[in-house]
């Protein structure tokens, strides 16, 4: 039996990077996944590919996940085309780093609304219908800098913060009904976004981590999976750390 066998999971941003692998690794495990990004690209139509290959329905939707309007229609969406939703990944995330002093009111909002409103959206938009099946696990992903805190990233930082208080929040909230909500707090993953950096700077980043080495977007995957399945159902209002041991 697979872990998810016969489950709906819906990821946002996940046409590529670590909600890509998320979503693979929940259709290995025999879910059927609803993924939404910006447009239905070449990459999405990849990926709705890849998905497919485990035997199960992957279908992406084009979804401004920072419009409250337009979350609410796609879960309608979804819910037609799938007829529930088990499992939400809040994954649709941008940064726009730069120091306080130099950053704009634009830079700040665009942020906030992406990676913070954008998981506001889909809960709410979910609340009803997972109270009513009276199941559901809830992910939001967060980061390491939302607890600790980064130079050059007050934005970002306080996106991710706010996501973790926004999951245990919604834990105690929803626990009476028998939805879970965790977040997972990656560090130093190598995705499409970190491959821009100089070898020296990863480098750097390397002797800060215990386990001398970044993350993949798998290592992440398989915290996901977990908070997923039922190997996790007594785990609520936790912030896992995926971070080599970076921040402790």
């Amino acid at each position: 039996m697979k872990l998810l066998e016969g489950k709906v999971a819906l990821i946002t941003g996940a046409a590529r990077g670590i909600g890509k692998a998320i979503a693979l690794k929940y259709a290995q495990e025999g879910a059927n996944i609803a993924f939404t990004d910006l447009v239905i690209d070449d990459n999405a139509k990849a990926t709705e590919a890849e998905i497919a290959a485990y035997g199960v329905t992957g279908k992406g939707y084009a979804s401004n996940a920072a419009n409250f309007e337009d979350t609410h229609a796609v879960v309608a969406e979804i819910l037609k085309d799938f007829g529930k939703i088990d499992i939400l990944v809040n994954n649709a995330g941008i940064t726009r780093d730069t120091l306080m002093m130099r950053m704009t009111e634009q830079q700040w909002d665009s942020v906030i609304t992406v990676n913070l409103k954008s998981a506001f959206n889909f809960i709410h938009a979910l609340t009803p219908v997972m109270m009513k099946q009276k199941s559901g696990s809830i992910i939001n992903m967060s980061s390491v800098v939302g607890v600790s805190g980064n130079a050059g990233q007050c934005n970002y930082s306080a996106s991710k913060a706010g996501l973790i208080g926004l999951t245990k929040s919604i834990a105690k909230e929803m626990g009476s009904r028998g939805v879970r909500a965790n977040a997972i707090a990656p560090g130093f993953i190598i995705t499409d976004m970190t491959a821009a950096l100089t070898e020296e700077v990863k480098e750097q980043w390397a002797k800060t981590i215990p386990l001398r080495r970044g993350g993949t977007p798998d290592d992440v995957a398989n915290v996901a999976l977990f908070l997923a399945s039922d190997l996790s159902s007594y785990v609520s209002g936790q912030v896992i750390h995926c971070c080599g041991g970076m921040n402790m």
